[in-house]
């Protein structure tokens, strides 16, 4: 490491929320619905990391949501989505859908599969600014563009191919396998959220597992390894 200082925090996943409901099973990285805790309030920009699991056939009602950015990152099996802007859509694994909720939609979301289990993560990102358009858009982003590497997959630009969200957000997913290294530099001006979506990784020799978070607070090298197998999400915050 460049610094003498560890800027970062691993947030456990045995300490996350959770909800079961029959068809859901929801573990919560920060304060959400039932679930509190004064040192989860989010982090940055960043309020939700929801880490889904819904039965087949079921899913969730249409709600509505009001401005907020609301990304779904599908792990395995498919998500059905309709809004009320008139979308229709599927999303799978390599697939990440936004939702700008601006100035209101409502949404229903459903396990496209009536035999198989969803796992996804639903991810919000408080927008830059309140009453936004609502706005819908979906990207497929191969499993070559993320092995081994870090593929950006929503930014506020919406550069390289990403979806666009309205926050001043870096998000990038990777997949690693055994001998795999991805590095990343988080400046002093800077701050990262590093989540474990699937297997197990290792920041700088430190293990960490599917559900395990890491609040980085300021300069710090990151070095992601793994011994078997991971999949990761890294959220450049400003």
């Amino acid at each position: 490491m460049t610094n003498n200082t560890i800027n970062y925090l691993i947030h456990d996943r045995n300490l996350r929320g959770r909800s079961q409901i029959g068809w859901l099973d929801s573990y919560h990285t920060f304060s959400f619905s039932h679930f509190y805790d004064p040192n989860r309030m989010g982090f940055r920009s960043l309020r939700v990391i929801n880490d889904d699991r819904i039965a087949p056939g079921a899913g969730f009602p249409t709600h509505g949501h009001r401005d907020m950015e609301i990304l779904t990152y599908v792990l395995s099996g498919a998500v059905e989505h309709k809004d009320s802007l008139g979308t229709g859509s599927v999303i799978r694994p390599g697939e990440v859908q936004v939702m700008s909720a601006g100035t209101g939609i409502t949404h229903s979301e459903f396990n496209h599969s009536d035999t198989e289990d969803l796992h996804l993560l639903q991810i919000w990102i408080v927008p830059n600014q309140q009453g936004l358009t609502p706005r819908y858009e979906q990207k497929v982003f191969p499993l070559e563009e993320k092995q081994g590497k870090l593929r950006l997959i929503a930014a506020k630009d919406g550069r390289d191919g990403a979806v666009t969200i309205h926050q001043d957000v870096d998000l990038y997913g990777a997949v690693l396998e055994s001998g795999d290294v991805i590095k990343y530099h988080v400046p002093s001006t800077r701050y990262a959220w590093l989540q474990i979506a699937q297997g197990v990784a290792n920041l700088n020799g430190e293990e960490l597992r599917a559900g395990d978070g890491v609040q980085v607070n300021g300069a710090e090298d990151l070095e992601i390894t793994t011994n078997i197998k991971a999949e990761i999400l890294l959220f450049d915050l400003g």
